[in-house]
């Protein structure tokens, strides 16, 4: 491997078993073999993942389990403080890397040394494996910076962009890691906790490394946290209070057109009316309630 880094790969795990092995099975696939993995198991209660990796044979893969459960802040911020190396991410534990992923985003990481975070190109799919394309990724698409086959973005550009929609896909980001040991998740977001991080990092002068290529398999379904919380209304709730906190973030910084778009939150509150129907099928009245406020509210 001569000098070259060594990604390393934590898998915060809470979920399905047979997608989590799926998911080590595709960094086991990977071309380039310059890879260590992490499985940190915040309590799940299934003793099968825990016998699974004491058969495994492959010494770069390590499995830790949590003395009690820390939630997804926490165990995110147990595998920022377990990373050591020179690359780093938060892989999902149903989602795939692509067999090209690991040589991928260490070129990237050549090109734009500086850059403190890494985003691939990535395609969707569902539980099954098969492919999908739902209109929050087609919106996603449509939002991303118009940009060649590679671009590093930073600034208010980037800020005011990621505050228009989120176009980025967290579990594929790739982070150096001294960078990241400078900023912590924020407290009480659970579920936009990755777009504030990303945020507190373009505020104080970061940058993102952005290549189109495909080297990602994202997995949506509806069981994922961020789908669950929609209808009850906690996931707007944190999108709500975070996006006036961003737009005093903005503003501190002189960064107005950042700012006034953080309080327009325009994607935010059409993903809120794109739920209606749901709502309405389900006559789910308290989160019909929830959805036009978040739509409505100023």
């Amino acid at each position: 491997m001569s000098g070259a880094p060594v990604l390393e790969i934590f898998v915060p795990f809470w979920g399905d078993p047979a997608l989590l092995r799926a998911c080590i099975d595709s960094v086991k696939a990977q071309d380039d073999p310059a890879w260590v993995l992490t499985v940190v198991d915040d309590c799940y209660p299934d003793e099968s993942v825990a016998a699974h990796f004491a058969a495994e044979t492959d010494p770069r893969i390590t499995y830790l389990r949590n003395e009690r459960n820390l939630g997804i802040t926490g165990n995110y911020e147990r595998c920022r403080e377990l990373a050591t190396g020179d690359l780093m991410m938060f892989l999902g534990c149903d989602d795939l890397l692509r067999p090209g992923f690991v040589a991928q985003v260490k070129d990237l990481h050549r090109e734009f040394p500086r850059a403190a975070t890494l985003q691939v190109g990535v395609d969707v799919i569902d539980e099954h494996g098969a492919p999908i394309d739902p209109l929050t990724d087609k919106v996603k698409r449509a939002i991303m910076p118009r940009v060649g086959s590679r671009a590093e973005l930073g600034g208010e550009q980037l800020a005011q962009s990621l505050l228009r929609g989120d176009w980025l896909y967290w579990p594929s980001l790739v982070f150096r890691t001294e960078a990241l040991r400078a900023y912590r998740f924020r407290e009480g977001l659970p579920i936009i906790q990755d777009l504030a991080l990303v945020i507190d990092m373009t505020a104080a002068g970061e940058t993102l490394a952005l290549d189109r290529a495909v080297g990602f398999a994202y997995r949506r379904h509806t069981a994922s946290a961020s789908s669950s919380s929609l209808l009850h209304g906690s996931r707007f709730a944190d999108e709500r209070r975070y996006y006036r906190d961003a737009a005093d973030q903005m503003s501190a910084l002189g960064w107005r057109r950042a700012a006034r778009t953080a309080r327009l939150r325009w994607t935010s509150r059409l993903h809120a009316v794109t739920l209606v129907p749901s709502a309405l099928r389900s006559r789910d009245r308290a989160g019909l309630r929830t959805l036009w406020a978040h739509a409505a509210e100023r």
